[in-house]
C-alpha cells in the first residue's frame, strides 16, 4: 500500500538530507539516531499508557528510515554495509514498537487478550521479514504480501494514535478499538503475507 509513495515522499526528504550532509552528518548516523529515538519512545511511552503521544514521537524518528537512503543516494553510496545495517535496525526498531503496546496492555491496558494479539502481530512481523532476507540470500525474491513493513508501522501506530486519542476524550470511545483492530488484522495480515512469500519462493525453486 505505503510503497506507492516512496517516491513522492523521497522528493519531501532531498533537500533535508542535502542540510544534513552539509552539517557533516552521515546516513549511518541518521539510522542509528533514528532506530534509538524510535525504541527509546516506544518504550517509555507505550507501558506508561501514553498512547498518542508516543505514536507521535515513534513516527518522528521512523521518518530517518527514508532519510537515510536518500542521503546515502546524493553521496553516491550504495554500501551493502548500510543496507544491512538499516534492514538490522529496523527489526530492533518493530519489536520495541510491538513489545512496548503489549506492555501497555499487561499494565493500564489491562487485557492479555489484546497483549496476546500483540505478541503475534510482533512474531509474525518479524517472521515476514526473515523470509524474504531468507529468499533473497538465495538469490530469489520475497516482497509480496498484504502487511509490508510500512503497512505493519501504518496500521500499529496509527491504531495507537486514535485508542490514545479516545482514551482521553478527544475522539468517541469507540475509537478506543482502532489499536485491537489494527492488531487482529496485522496478526491475520502477517499470517497471510509469511503464506505468500513461502508460496512465492518454493515456486521459484521448483520452476
Amino acid at each position: 500500500m505505503l510503497e506507492h509513495f516512496r517516491a513522492s515522499w523521497q522528493k519531501v526528504m532531498h533537500p533535508i538530507g542535502a542540510l544534513l550532509i552539509r552539517l557533516g552528518v552521515t546516513p549511518d548516523m541518521v539510522t542509528w539516531a533514528g532506530t534509538i529515538g524510535a525504541i527509546a519512545m516506544a518504550l517509555v511511552f507505550f507501558p506508561l499508557g501514553m498512547l498518542w503521544q508516543g505514536s507521535l514521537l515513534v513516527a518522528l524518528f521512523i521518518f530517518s528510515d527514508s532519510l537515510d537512503g536518500n542521503m546515502a543516494r546524493q553521496m553516491g553510496r550504495h554500501s551493502q554495509w548500510g543496507s544491512f545495517l538499516d534492514s538490522s535496525l529496523d527489526r530492533l526498531a518493530d519489536g520495541a514498537i510491538f513489545a512496548g503496546l503489549v506492555l501497555y496492555y499487561t499494565g493500564p491496558g489491562d487485557s492479555r487478550l489484546w497483549a496476546g494479539a500483540g505478541l503475534v502481530a510482533l512474531i509474525l512481523g518479524q517472521v515476514t521479514s526473515y523470509v524474504r532476507a531468507k529468499a533473497e540470500s538465495l538469490g530469489k525474491t520475497a516482497s509480496i504480501g498484504l502487511a509490508t513493513r510500512s503497512d505493519r508501522l501504518l496500521v500499529t501506530l496509527l491504531g495507537a494514535e486514535l485508542t490514545g486519542l479516545a482514551s482521553v476524550g478527544v475522539l468517541p470511545h469507540w475509537f478506543t478499538w482502532a489499536l485491537p483492530v489494527g492488531l487482529c488484522y496485522l496478526s491475520l495480515a502477517g499470517a497471510v503475507t509469511v503464506g505468500q512469500r513461502m508460496a512465492a519462493v518454493r515456486r521459484q525453486v521448483t520452476s
